[in-house]
């Protein structure tokens, strides 16, 4: 038996053993491929970065302070286990090397000592406590379990227990109230015993039962189903958000596409979809105060989403645990808007970047042209009847306001605006203005505001930070990656990263500009890129090794709430949507769940590959037409795809 002990992620110099008054330990238990090892794990050193460590197979237990499961619950299980474990290991001639079982993401903590599965009965049942949305992911769940039959790529080597089927899979929830927000407890803990009828799930909230159901399904396969036995899993998240954004402006999603995608965001248990619901290409949704917009800016009356749409969005979400966080983008990317009300948009249908125009000059980043104009009195009036309608429809308690892109062109081409810009006044003090009367009236609405970085990062308009205050404000960065996550961190503010060099999903596909010189095949030099704004495509691996929080002090990384990859739709809609997304959005997934990183801290992204490829199948087999990453051959030929050659 190998004996763990408890040493610093640094090495050895700087062991640690638990003193008396400190925080009372939880008894970790680390499985190698040899064997098992067993260590004191308190809540302290988890969070200095001790590790346990056994012979060469380090374990790191990273930030417990989200797992919030009884210690004695643990640390009982764990001796239990122990005692188990030993009397099967020095009972048997040989130790038995642990199969693998593919999981994604990636759980926390996993103890499977020996291969051993058990029949799932026919008769399956899940127990639980009723809930208004756990009741109907039980019931979804239940019927997946019982009729996926999933066939891995790969069929998992395990010891079929004799005479045990596993009945039941009994649910207890700790707090029942607990709401679906930002920072709410998704913690859970299950256990499949190698003995007896019932499985148990355990978790805090309903959110965190429903991460543990997803687990459980994933632990099923075949015909008849057989189901892993003599397992434990404590698992939580590293990062609280963890989303996907859709842009439904500049082409058209059906609700039922937004519901599937939803769906496979529950399975790889992302928990924020950032709907980017209008820009200025088309204001699709109707409003009950302001239909207008969405009867003159939407593409037509069949690319609407209705109040009655909008509450099915939501309560699909809260059925699968993913919040619905919607985005009205303004004052800049507001072209649609004009179609309704002319006189409160600036440069409205003008051509985005007209001839002679120095690119600082443009009326917009791309064709689409059209801000609100913050000078004109009626610009509020619309706006407080549609900021009222958005939080009426959508309970999610962060509202994104948009904030990016304002282009100087565009209101310079205002004569209103002109007038004022010849007083002295500057482009920053307009943005100001419309900040001071939209900013408080949000709030005012119990939200807190979200905003691309621009707002403060801007080279040429931007607004002063006193006027954003950080307990209110949250700033998504987009932009020069780690730089600008640095730049909205230290000021103090929360962030929410989709830098578009790692996490931007329309990149690589060229530019949709049309009349483009660029291609002609004697004008050399975008073949790297494609002439994509943001080329290259980024690969499921760029997305994967991306770490956030990367450069920061201790304390900065406490800002960062997590990450969203990002489908912008000017070459995306329906017909692509789930390769788009998937399996790409599944590699943030995981990062921002477990981490990008082993048990010695190297990256993972080679173990990930032969899980993703099960993954991406499995997604595949549940409706998810996620693209290929490898040929079938790869899964089917373990370790021959690999490069064994440093690049």
């Amino acid at each position: 038996m190998e004996i763990g002990i408890l040493t610093s992620r640094r090495g050895n110099s700087e062991n640690k053993e638990v003193k008396s008054g400190s925080p009372k330990p939880i008894n970790g238990i680390v499985f190698c491929s040899k064997g098992f090892s067993i260590c004191n794990i308190d809540r302290e050193s988890v969070k200095k970065g001790i590790a346990c460590q056994a012979l060469g197979t380090s374990f790191l237990a990273s930030d417990l302070t989200g797992f919030q499961m009884d210690k004695n619950q643990i640390h009982g299980t764990a001796i239990f286990t122990l005692l188990s474990m030993a009397v099967m290991i020095f009972s048997s001639a040989t130790l038995v090397q642990c199969a693998v079982i593919n999981l994604w993401p990636k759980p926390r903590i996993v103890s499977w000592p020996l291969p051993l599965a058990t029949l799932l009965s026919p008769k399956f049942k899940i127990t639980s406590p009723n809930h208004r949305y756990l009741s109907t992911a039980v019931y979804r769940y239940l019927h997946l379990i019982l009729t996926e039959h999933h066939h891995p790529l790969v069929i998992p080597t395990v010891n079929l227990t004799n005479g045990s089927v596993v009945q039941s899979l009994i649910v207890t929830i700790h707090d029942l109230s607990a709401p679906l927000v930002h920072g709410v407890n998704e913690s859970y803990h299950l256990k499949i015993p190698s003995t007896g009828v019932e499985a148990s799930l355990t978790a805090e909230t309903a959110w965190g039962a429903m991460r543990g159901l997803e687990t459980f399904s994933q632990l099923v396969w075949g015909n008849p189903s057989h189901v892993a036995s003599g397992m434990e899993v404590w698992d939580w998240p590293i990062f609280e958000h963890r989303g996907v954004m859709l842009d439904t402006s500049r082409n058209f999603y059906n609700v039922e596409d937004i519901l599937r995608m939803i769906g496979a965001m529950s399975g790889n248990k992302l928990n924020v979809f950032h709907w980017h619901i209008t820009d200025s290409h088309s204001f699709p949704l109707l409003l009950p105060s302001e239909p207008g917009l969405a009867d003159k800016g939407s593409y037509g009356p069949d690319m609407q989403y209705s109040p009655k749409d909008v509450t099915r969005i939501v309560q699909f979400g809260l059925e699968h645990g993913v919040r619905v966080l919607p985005e009205i983008d303004m004052p800049g990317h507001t072209g649609s808007w004009a179609k309704a009300y002319p006189e409160i948009v600036a440069c409205a249908n003008m051509f985005w970047w007209p001839a002679g125009y120095k690119w600082e000059d443009r009326l917009a980043s791309e064709p689409g042209a059209g801000q609100l104009n913050p000078l004109n009195p009626k610009t509020y009036q619309v706006l407080k009847n549609v900021i009222r309608d958005v939080t009426m429809m959508f309970p999610e308690p962060f509202y994104h306001a948009g904030g990016d892109e304002v282009a100087p062109g565009c209101w310079k081409a205002d004569p209103e605006i002109q007038e004022f810009l010849s007083k002295d006044g500057s482009l920053s003090e307009i943005l100001e203005m419309f900040l001071n009367s939209t900013f408080p009236y949000i709030v005012s609405m119990n939200r807190t505001v979200v905003y691309w970085e621009d707002v403060l990062l801007d080279q040429t308009v931007r607004v002063n930070r006193s006027l954003l205050p950080p307990e209110s404000t949250i700033l998504q960065t987009w932009n020069d990656g780690p730089n600008n996550t640095k730049a909205i961190v230290s000021s103090g503010y929360r962030a929410i990263v989709s830098s578009a060099d790692y996490y931007y999903l329309d990149c690589g596909h060229g530019s949709f500009i049309g009349n483009n010189s660029k291609y002609d095949q004697g004008n050399a030099g975008n073949t790297g890129t494609g002439d994509s704004w943001c080329g290259p495509f980024k690969t499921w691996q760029t997305i994967y090794n991306y770490d956030i929080t990367y450069g920061l002090t201790e304390e900065e990384a406490k800002l960062v709430l997590g990450g969203e990859v990002a489908l912008w739709s000017e070459q995306a809609d329906p017909t692509v949507l789930d390769s788009r997304i998937w399996p790409r959005a599944s590699a943030m997934a995981e990062a921002m769940w477990s981490g990008n990183r082993d048990e010695k801290g190297m990256k993972r992204y080679a173990e990930a590959t032969d899980r993703l490829n099960e993954w991406r199948g499995r997604m595949v087999s549940r409706g998810i037409r996620a693209e290929p990453i490898q040929p079938l051959w790869c899964a089917r030929n373990p370790g021959m795809c690999d490069t064994v050659n440093s690049s």
